[in-house]
Order: structure tokens, then C-alpha cells, then sequence
């Protein structure tokens, strides 16, 4: 593959995890309103597995064996996915599903400040440091915190926590998971298993109860667990693999985007010139962190992970 079509091929996968990932925060709006939040959380992740597992047998790969791989794997499952998913389904019962998307685009500075302490982000250069900040900038723009008290309270504060929890996920794979000889599509689906036995442990404390699914809350389930969970995780553990955590964290920054969209044009929730003006910040910050400059300086700069052959 030429260096042209692999960065194609790279900027496709972004956008595509981008349109996933950013449409879960819709699902999750209208899970929830039949649903309770342990229900969502542990629903999402049984629906994703199952699908991860399906494509496992289809491609004729076999989970990853050993105790201490599927120590790492139950780590990562907590981090980033039982403990986010769950954190996104409790906030999204006060906040609404843009809010949650810009919010949850503060991972890549999580990202970031957890590669500075753990040392893995040495030479960063400072275009793409500029990228984060004004994709930071652009969710300031977005979320607007002069104008308004804003939606502040334990709904906030628990997205916010999401986003730092899949910080800590991404880097942890990387480290630990990711280039180790297994199969992206392995680890996936050996993950979102971990998190479903995870979450199960949670349905005493609010999963037990009755439900009434009707049409609308049985596909935004379905949606929620099979594409927005399963389908997305996988390809994020392919952009780790393929490019680092932190390249896989910088996806957030288009999560406003999608999830504003969607929220205005589905539910209704509000939309402005000065969210639009956020957005096309947003997109300007994402194209300065994946910018690669063709010098040797850059040629040489080590990785963020381990590279990882793509599966």
C-alpha cells in the first residue's frame, strides 16, 4: 500500500469511528428512556460481544489465552469500557446527548497529560500540541461556559470522568495489549467479553428491574450495541494499533460534531452559529494532530506504542 493511500485509508477509519462513536450518545438518550442506566450499559456491552465474538468464528481467529494477557484484558475492560459506559449512561440522565459529546472530547487532553507523565510522549512536536489546543479551544467554543451556568452537577462531572477513564484505557492497551502478537479483532472481542462480566456484577443495583421496550427503544439498543459498541471498539483498537493511543484519542475532538448534529436534528437540542463556529474549529485542531511532517526528524521519532502489524 503507497503512503498516499495508507494515509487515505487512515483518515477513513477516523471518520468512520468518528460517525460511529459520535452517534452513541443519541442511542444512549433514547435507550434511556425506557431504560435505566445499568440496563444500557450492561445491554450495550452483551449486544457487542456477541457481535465481536460472531466475527471472531468468522474470520477463524481464537480468543487470546494465558492468565496474564487476560489480566491486562480485564483492566482495559474496565477502564475503557464498564467504567465509561456506565459513567455516560448515569450523566446523559441530566445532561443531553451533544453536551456529553463535548465533553467527552477532552480525552485527547487526558490522552495527552497521561503520555507527558508516563514518558511515552517525549518530542511532541509542537504543531500537533497546537492541534490539541485549539481542538480544545473548539470545545470551549462548543460548550460555551461563559454564557450560561452550564450543565454542571454529578451528570457532568461523570462524562468528564468517561473521558479520562478511556484516557487511561487507550494508553493501557497500548502498553500492555496492543503489538504483543494478537490479532486486533482477538483483543476486541476478548475485551467487550471482560466488560459484559463486569457490568453483570452491577445489575443488582439497578438492572433487575421491569421493562417496557417499544419499537424506537429496541433499535436504538440494538444500534447502540452492535455499531456503536462493538463495530466502533474494533476500529478503535485498530487505529491504536495502527497509530498509536493518542492518535486513537484525538477521534474525541470530532465527537462534538457528529453528536451536536445529531442531537439538534434527532432530539431536537440546540444549535447556534457559535456551536458551527466550535465545529470548524474542532475539524481544523483534529487536521494539525494527525499532520505528519516529512522530515528526518520526524522519521525518527519514536512511536507513542509499539507498532503492531494491522489484522
Amino acid at each position: 500500500m503507497s503512503d498516499v493511500a495508507g494515509r487515505t485509508w487512515a483518515w477513513a477509519r477516523v471518520g468512520v469511528l468518528a460517525l460511529l462513536w459520535g452517534s452513541t450518545f443519541l442511542w444512549i438518550e433514547l435507550a434511556l428512556d425506557a431504560l435505566t442506566p445499568v440496563q444500557v450499559t450492561f445491554s450495550r456491552c452483551l449486544l457487542g460481544s456477541v457481535t465481536l465474538l460472531l466475527a471472531c468464528l468468522g474470520s477463524g481467529r481464537r480468543l487470546p489465552r494465558g492468565r496474564a494477557t487476560w489480566g491486562h484484558i480485564v483492566v482495559a475492560a474496565f477502564f475503557c469500557n464498564a467504567l465509561p459506559f456506565a459513567m455516560f449512561s448515569l450523566g446523559q440522565q441530566t445532561i443531553d446527548s451533544g453536551t456529553a459529546g463535548v465533553l467527552n472530547a477532552t480525552t485527547p487532553l487526558w490522552s495527552l497529560l497521561i503520555g507527558v507523565v508516563t514518558g511515552s510522549e517525549r518530542g511532541l512536536r509542537p504543531v500537533r500540541l497546537g492541534g490539541l489546543l485549539l481542538g480544545f479551544a473548539g470545545v470551549v467554543l462548543i460548550f460555551a461556559p461563559w454564557q450560561t451556568a452550564g450543565p454542571v452537577g454529578w451528570g457532568a462531572l461523570a462524562v468528564v470522568a468517561a473521558a479520562a477513564s478511556y484516557a487511561v484505557g487507550f494508553a493501557y492497551m497500548g502498553r500492555n495489549l496492543v503489538g504483543k502478537g494478537f490479532p486486533t479483532i482477538s483483543l476486541s472481542a476478548a475485551q467487550i467479553v471482560a466488560a459484559t462480566g463486569l457490568t453483570a456484577l452491577t445489575l443488582p443495583a439497578g438492572g433487575l428491574t421491569s421493562i417496557h421496550i417499544g419499537p424506537r427503544t429496541l433499535v436504538a439498543v440494538l444500534v447502540l450495541g452492535v455499531v456503536a459498541t462493538g463495530v466502533t471498539f474494533h476500529l478503535t483498537y485498530r487505529i491504536i494499533a495502527a497509530e498509536g493511543a493518542t492518535n486513537a484519542a484525538t477521534v474525541g475532538y470530532l465527537l462534538p460534531v457528529v453528536s451536536v448534529a445529531l442531537g439538534a436534528t434527532v432530539l431536537g437540542e440546540g444549535f447556534t452559529v457559535r456551536v458551527a463556529a466550535g465545529m470548524l474549529v474542532v475539524l481544523v485542531g483534529v487536521g494539525l494532530t494527525r499532520r505528519r511532517m516529512p522530515t528526518p526528524a520526524a522519521l525518527e521519532e519514536t512511536p507513542a506504542t509499539p507498532a503492531a502489524p494491522r489484522t
